[in-house]
Formats: structure tokens, sequence, C-alpha cells
């Protein structure tokens, strides 16, 4: 079968990529990595990359734009504001040949499929935040794109409507046969949309995998500490990692030798009043810096005084017990075991 995207991408940003028809990819990285650079240059838009495309087999890197059958929705939805909902939707369609009536059919069809028939008339200021994100996200999948390119569509709203206007692209990306890819900073949005991970870092890629792979083994401090993992990097050696501070962590399995990311979950991270005794391998001493309620559990964060920063998930119970409180002094401790080392 061919793929749905067959890309190569030079410049700020350097990529390579084989999507398949029906597959969902978020991109992934810090800020100013390459991301939203990266799916300019696929869009074929103006910027510090270009990149040469084939969609279902077909060499569209030479095409504008609006010919390469591609669905692009910005962060802002970049909606026409003097355009109604239902004229910002038949937009794409009049320029794919379709009649004035064909288009305003069609948009108003895939309005009521998102649930926003009653927006038709207004215009984008007459809208909620995610009522313009649905309606880009409608005017994007109206032509029929053989590549959709999403650019943070959730990240300016609130989290109430941000829960559904992803329930609402989860619903519209299981059928949709093309090529996907969503920039996000949110971990939710990866693992909840992507069948894949790409993650980017200075331009470059360093990760690309399922989203369970990339969560087991990040590749990246960054990513890690998305997930909500503790990350350090380090060199490895025969009696484990040497992080930059000097500290050493061990894990269960010898460390591979070279620059290795070690990823710890807050799990597996133990605190005590006194100096533990048992079978916990790497400790060292800390204050608490800050108690944070995640549900039934808490997030305490600890600053080092003779180990790396760490944060440590417990129940509320266990942090009663202890008295955890801004300024305790504390001991950490981590089983090897619970210490994930990836030669990078």
């Amino acid at each position: 079968m061919t793929p749905a995207l067959v890309a190569r991408a030079e410049g700020l940003v350097t990529a390579r990529l084989t999507v398949a028809a029906g597959e969902v990819i978020a991109v992934v990285g810090p800020n100013g990595a390459g991301k939203s650079t990266l799916l300019r240059a696929l869009a074929g838009l103006p910027g510090p990359a270009r990149a040469a495309v084939a969609i279902d087999g077909r060499d569209v890197g030479a095409l504008p734009p609006h010919r390469r059958r591609v669905g692009y929705v910005p962060q802002d939805g970049a909606l026409f504001p003097h355009l109604t909902a239902s004229r910002n939707v038949a937009y794409g369609l009049r320029g794919r040949g379709l009649s004035r009536r064909q288009a305003q059919d069609t948009a108003r069809e895939w309005l009521d499929r998102l649930g926003l028939s009653e927006l038709a008339g207004r215009r984008p200021g007459q809208m909620s935040g995610g009522q313009q994100q649905r309606v880009a996200l409608a005017r994007a999948l109206a032509p029929e794109p053989r590549l959709l390119l999403l650019d943070e569509p959730l990240a300016a709203l609130d989290v109430e409507t941000r829960t559904a206007v992803r329930h609402t692209l989860r619903r519209h990306l299981g059928p949709y046969d093309g090529a996907c890819l969503l920039v996000t900073h949110d971990p939710v949005d990866a693992l909840s949309l992507a069948d894949r991970m790409l993650v980017i870092e200075a331009g470059a890629v360093v990760q690309d995998a399922p989203p369970a792979e990339v969560t087991r083994a990040p590749r990246s401090a960054w990513v890690a500490r998305m997930l909500g993992l503790n990350a350090y990097a380090g060199q490895g050696g025969s009696d484990g990692v040497r992080l930059a501070d000097g500290h050493l962590l061990a894990g269960a399995d010898p460390a591979p030798r070279g620059p290795v990311l070690v990823t710890v979950h807050p799990d597996h991270v133990t605190l005590h009043r006194e100096r533990p005794e048992g079978s916990e391998r790497n400790v060292w001493r800390g204050e608490v810096a800050e108690v944070t309620g995640t549900g039934t559990r808490l997030r305490v964060s600890v600053h080092g005084t003779d180990g790396p920063d760490v944060v440590a998930e417990v129940t509320a119970s266990a942090a009663a017990e202890l008295g955890l409180g801004e300024g305790l002094p504390v001991w950490v401790g981590v089983k090897a075991t619970g210490v994930v080392l990836t030669a990078l």
C-alpha cells in the first residue's frame, strides 16, 4: 500500500517521514524545536525550511499550498473574521472547483457533523474559542485533504473546552484515512490521539515511536518531563550513571557506556525522615520545595542537597504521616529496579 505521506524536510528542521493512511503522528518537543516549522514546510507555506513531499505517491513539493490537498489548522484557527462559519468552511471548497451552492451545502453538512449547525450564520467574533477551533477543523476537513496538519489546536482553550474539542478530534480522526500530524505540548493529546510520537529537539528528530515505547523509554529529557517523569542526563560507566553534578545513579541492569538518559517515575521515589535502611540502592538528602495535589495523591518536589532534584508521588496519608511541608529535610530513596537507563 502506498503511504499517505512521504516527506523530507531540510533547513531549520531536518526530518524524514513516512506516514501510513489513517495514521496520526503527535509532533512534540520544546519551544523553538522546529515543530511548527515542519508543518509549514509540509503545507508549502513560507518559512525557514523546505520539504520534498509526496502524498499518495504523487510529488506535490512544487505545488502551491491550495493544490496539495493539505488541511492546515494553526493554533489560533485563522478563521476569516469577516466571513460567517459556513462561508469560512466553504472557502476551501470553492478553491477545489465546487459551485457556490455545492460548497455551501457541504459546509453546512460539516458544521452539522461537528455539532455546529447553529453557528452557520455567525462570524468568528461571535463564537467562543472552542467553537472557533471546531469551525477551523471543519474548514480543514471539508475539502477531504489527504494530509491534515494541526498546530496545537487545543493550546489556547480552557480545560473543559479542551476536553470537548479533544473528543471531537478523536471522533473525526478515527475514520480519517489520510495522514495527520498533530503538534502538541499536552501528553494527554499525544497519548490519546496519536499512533506515533515524533520527538523534535533543536531541529532534529530524536525519537519516532509508538506512545507506549516513548513513555517506557523516552530518549529526550524534555519529553520525559512532559510525561511527568524525573529525567537526568549523564555518562554510563561500570558503577552506574554519573550525572553532571557528580551524583551517581544505579539501575538494576548494567549502564550503557557513553551518554545515557536516566528516567524515574515519581511512584518509584520514596521519602523518609531518617536515612532508609533496606534495599534502596540510590539514597540522598533533600529538602521539600513544594507539595501539590493530583487527585488522591500528592506530588512532592524535593530540592536535592547532595543529589539531584526529584519529584515523588505519595498518598495523602503518607504525606501526613511524614509531616511533609515546604522546607522539611528528607531522605530520598530510589530502588535500582525503578531506574530506567536509555542509551543516547
